[in-house]
């Protein structure tokens, strides 16, 4: 029998199964054996309860059409381990015969976006769909199946020669079949795929297993270049990796031996030039390698699954922070404290923070509780909305960070009962000498004025941006001009610096004509 015929033969007991297993076909199972029995007596009934469970064993078990991966095995998709079995046999041959092989992953970009707009049942026609657009690229003989998610691993058959040039074709072809305009349910859905592969000459182990998981390494590289990217393993990406693992691990028992603790930058009034308030910002102050850079540990400790720990953290040192500043006679009105996303949809983030408040004998208003707007223009979440609206409600000042550029809605400060926006540094960048900057910060402080806002210009780096924000009227600033990020131990050494400073000279204000 041909492939085609076998792949026909499985969808037709697929389709009889979704019918026999399907509610209303089961509940008429018992009324059919009994109609058999008043209608031919003992006889008819032996004979329905032998037929009935033969055919049911011929069309195979329900659990047969629950799985979206057995679906796509039942059109000619393996398991990873046919992948593995395929390319080893090529490599251990290849000696012999001359042929050579590659394995290819492939991954469908922002798939979970498309499972929260479209549902499961689509997004399993998708991977369906997707599957057999893939097989129609691919020879007859080339190996395919489905891993986990929306992941489809590829070995291709041995062949004479298979280089970067030819397998940067090959994954081009494969992008071009993805991306064709899908109809869905009389909607046309529009999806792209990024691809790593591995070739023989670069696999780290003459391996199967070896190499796919080099292929994978390249796929998860060509998703940090952005959607639809094309990348072939190296030996650097798994290097790479390694460095990766190490530094999880490491940043892991940094996080709890102390190592990683918060530094302040302050922020000033334009008005008065006091000090209004200290963001709070993670920094690791390595053993051996010194200061790393927050965009280099921030990843590992998200993906070690430790950002609410780094917030516990941050928190605890901020409010002891707090409270040593007013022990020490220097008022400093709050402290902003950083919150991503997954620390947001913690359900018990308020009370959490109310009980670390309570055991400082703080008030509410000390905090401020700073979130990318990247969060408030994207989120649908309600226990992020809720939780955000329940620490405004308790008393904690909420400050929109990096204004400008995650497009936030009007409606969505006001939803999230923003009291404070932080304009990103893209926007005060040249503000004194840019007359396009001057404008854009002046919409930005007319909208937070007419919508009762307060407002912070992020990234001060100079005496005229200083002065050109105070001027437009924006309330506050931060930035390297007035101060980098620094210890704890050194506040309070800056901010009596900062007020003798502040007493000799004259103060910067808004116009008033």
């Amino acid at each position: 029998m041909s492939l085609r015929a076998v792949v026909l033969d499985r969808f037709s007991r697929q389709n009889i199964r979704s019918i026999i297993y399907g509610p209303q076909a089961l509940a008429f199972i018992p009324a059919i054996t009994l109609a058999c029995f008043w209608l031919g007596g003992e006889t008819a009934l032996v004979v329905a309860a032998l037929i009935i469970p033969a055919f049911i064993a011929f069309v195979g078990s329900p659990d047969e059409i629950s799985s979206p991966k057995k679906l796509l095995k039942t059109a000619g998709l393996g398991l990873r381990e046919s992948i593995e079995t395929a390319l080893d046999q090529v490599l251990k041959s290849s000696s012999d015969t001359r042929h050579t092989t590659a394995a290819i992953v492939v991954e469908l970009d922002d798939f979970n976006t498309l499972v929260t707009r479209l549902g499961h049942k689509a997004c399993n026609d998708i991977l369906q769909k997707s599957s057999d657009r893939l097989r129609g690229v691919l020879r007859d003989q080339d190996q395919l199946c489905c891993l986990d998610g929306a992941k489809f691993a590829i070995a291709l058959a041995p062949v004479h020669r298979a280089d970067l040039e030819t397998l940067i074709q090959i994954s081009a072809r494969l992008q071009t079949a993805i991306t064709e305009p899908l109809s869905l349910n009389a909607t046309t859905v529009y999806i792209s795929c990024s691809v790593g592969f591995c070739l023989k000459s670069r696999t780290p182990a003459n391996t199967g297993e070896s190499m796919l998981e080099a292929a994978e390494l390249a796929l998860a590289d060509a998703q940090l270049n952005g959607p639809a990217a094309i990348r072939s393993y190296s030996k650097e990406m798994q290097n790479k990796a390694k460095a990766k693992s190490a530094l999880i691990e490491e940043v892991s028992a940094a996080l709890e031996e102390g190592q990683i603790e918060p530094w302040f930058q302050p922020q000033i009034s334009t008005d008065t030039g006091e000090v209004t308030g200290f963001e709070a910002l993670a920094r690791w102050n390595h053993p051996q390698q010194g200061m790393i850079s927050p965009g280099d540990f921030l990843p590992a400790i998200e993906q070690a699954g430790l950002s609410e720990r780094l917030s516990e953290v941050i928190l605890y040192h901020s409010l002891t922070s707090l409270k040593m500043w007013d022990k020490n006679g220097f008022f400093v009105p709050k402290v902003g404290v950083n919150f991503s996303s997954a620390e947001l949809r913690n359900p018990k983030l308020v009370d959490k923070i109310r009980w670390e408040l309570d055991r400082f004998d703080l008030g509410p208003e000390r905090l401020a509780i700073e979130i990318l707007e990247t969060v408030v223009a994207k989120t649908d979440d309600d226990i992020i909305t809720r939780n955000i609206a329940d620490l405004a409600k308790l008393g904690c000042a909420i400050d929109l960070d990096d204004f400008g550029t995650g497009h936030a809605a009007i409606a969505n400060i006001r939803r999230f009962a923003v009291g404070r926006i932080k304009i990103d540094r893209s926007f005060v960048m040249k503000v004194d000498t840019d007359p396009e900057q001057q404008r854009m910060v002046s919409a930005i402080l007319t909208m937070a004025e007419q919508l009762d806002l307060e407002t912070l210009g992020e990234g001060v780096e100079t005496v005229g941006e200083h002065a050109m924000l105070a001027q437009l009227g924006c309330g506050h600033i931060q930035g390297f001009g007035l101060a980098r990020p620094m210890p704890f131990d050194n506040t309070m050494a800056w901010m009596q610096q900062h007020n003798e400073k502040l007493a000799k000279t004259p103060k910067i204000g808004r116009q008033t004509g």
